[in-house]
């Protein structure tokens, strides 16, 4: 496999993990958002990936280098939570608000998730990037 199409898949990743901490961002920082542009609660928002070939071996007849993109981005369509908050103006007749269906420690734990997985392939770039300036200084 080229190293160039390493760093593709590597470059690929980093897209793919950017989009899943910005939507994880939005996320946390709606969880207490009850009225939107439609009235409603704000919904939780998932990122979907899904591999993409980088390159194709002719001989073999198969992708040199899996890289990932983004698909979608889709909304949780889970029930929203209640929360007993009579003095909210979006309460219902008998006291309770309708809540965002985001729990902040999962979306926690997603950014996490995703922070590693962008760190481990800037560091895959990087070695790839490190063995090409010693192959060239070693052809010096």
């Amino acid at each position: 496999m080229p190293l160039s199409n390493a760093i593709a898949a590597s470059a690929s990743a980093l897209d793919a993990q950017r989009a899943r901490i910005e939507v994880a961002v939005s996320n946390i920082a709606n969880a207490e958002s009850t009225r939107g542009p439609d009235g409603t609660p704000y919904r939780r928002r998932d990122v979907v990936l899904q591999s993409e070939p980088l390159g194709f071996d002719g001989e073999l007849g198969r992708a040199e280098a899996i890289g990932v993109r983004v698909e979608d981005i889709v909304v949780d369509q889970a029930e929203f939570r209640r929360r007993y908050e009579p003095s909210h103006p979006d309460a219902d007749a008998e006291g309770f608000v309708a809540m965002p269906n985001v729990d902040v420690p999962e979306e926690m734990v997603d950014m996490l998730g995703a922070t590693r997985a962008y760190q481990a392939n800037l560091t895959a770039i990087n070695l790839i990037r490190d063995t090409i300036q010693r192959a060239l200084e070693l052809g010096r």
